[in-house]
């Protein structure tokens, strides 16, 4: 059986709330991980880990988080991402919204586009693909 929008979310939300030792009502839709809820770069390698455990699927590297762009000179320039950055970002991560990023490219703005809601269309993409949840 196929988990609603809901269970998702209360599921990411658990995740979180645990990885970044927050309220889970602190863990809304549109909370930015890095911004609202304090989530450095050590933590994503948790969050992967567990959407993984929780989820029961594999999150290849590169998946749900970028590497490897930031050193290429076609993706970026002058600490901004080209349209050609922008464009293997989107393929690279369908479950971000780059249409407001697009206007101001700039690398210190990619975090902002890692929320909960991202997390959740990640999730909901895995497991319509194939992914099986997990029973908890």
């Amino acid at each position: 059986m196929a988990m609603s929008r809901d269970e998702i979310f209360k599921s990411v939300q658990v995740v979180l709330a645990e990885t970044l030792m927050v309220d889970e009502e602190e863990v809304l839709p549109e909370s930015s991980l890095v911004k609202d809820l304090g989530a450095e770069s050590i933590d994503f390698l948790d969050i992967v880990f567990r959407l993984e455990k929780k989820f029961g699927f594999k999150i290849q590297q590169g998946e749900l988080f970028t590497e490897n762009v930031m050193s290429d000179p076609k993706l970026v320039q002058d600490g901004r991402f080209t349209a050609d950055g922008i464009e293997v970002l989107s393929q690279k991560m369908p479950h971000l919204n780059f249409t407001a990023f697009s206007a101001d490219p700039r690398v210190d703005r990619l975090s902002e586009l890692f929320t909960v809601r991202a997390l959740m269309d990640f999730v909901e993409r895995k497991l319509a693909a194939g992914g099986v949840p997990a029973t908890n």
